[in-house]
């Protein structure tokens, strides 16, 4: 499995729309699903209530007492059932939180389907910039090409390709060449919906580095 290793940030893709990033001792997941690999985080942010993004036996396998989990208001039942430990932090589009003891700045931003019911926009889920060492990564969750995204500046991204409930391959190199990133990542596909060709054709229309970390 690749990785990528910016600024002394690990970023690895763990399939669909989950990765994890390590800086130092520091462990991070975001939306984990069907992991094969057994360890603890210390924050686990979660982008929406769907069972392939908010998958509570993934959780509760890498969840231990102090965990920050960073997610929104309809997982929390969800994860008041299933997982034990961890520290449930709400979070929506909008809100800044500053996670001082880890030294990293984490941005809830909008993430929503324009012409698809499957994520409305008043359901208010987010994709997140997180900003480590510098670094700034953004992750946009399940999401449609949207206005909000115009105005975000990140070094790198990560984009679902795959379509059917997401935007597909073309509509994301359309953002990547709008954010200008230095690294864009495809992810979205391969599991559920989509496939490495999505990923290669996304590749052949970005305007910047694109890495398929599969």
């Amino acid at each position: 499995m690749k990785v990528l290793n910016i600024n002394n940030v690990k970023l690895k893709w763990l399939g669909q729309s989950s990765f994890k990033l390590e800086y130092g001792d520091l462990k991070i997941y975001i939306d984990p699903y069907q992991l094969s690999e057994e360890d603890k985080a210390d924050i686990i942010l979660i982008t929406h209530g769907h069972y392939d993004h908010c998958s509570i036996a993934d959780i509760a396998k890498l969840t231990k007492a102090e965990t920050k989990i960073i997610t929104t208001p309809d997982t929390t039942s969800k994860l008041a059932s299933k997982v034990e430990g961890g520290n449930p932090i709400l979070i929506k589009p909008g809100d800044k939180l500053e996670l001082k003891k880890e030294d990293i700045l984490v941005e809830a931003v909008p993430a929503y389907n324009t012409n698809k019911a499957f994520h409305p926009k008043d359901n208010q889920w987010v994709g997140y910039i997180l900003t480590i060492n510098k670094v700034r990564f953004y992750h946009s969750g399940d999401s449609d090409a949207i206005p909000e995204m115009n105005t975000i500046k990140a070094d790198i991204v990560m984009l679902p390709v795959g379509g059917t409930y997401t935007m597909n391959a073309g509509e994301a190199a359309k953002i990547v060449n709008i954010i200008k990133p230095r690294i864009a990542i495809p992810m979205h596909y391969g599991k559920i919906v989509g496939s490495k060709t999505d990923a290669e054709r996304f590749k052949e229309l970005c305007q910047c580095e694109v890495r398929i970390l599969d």
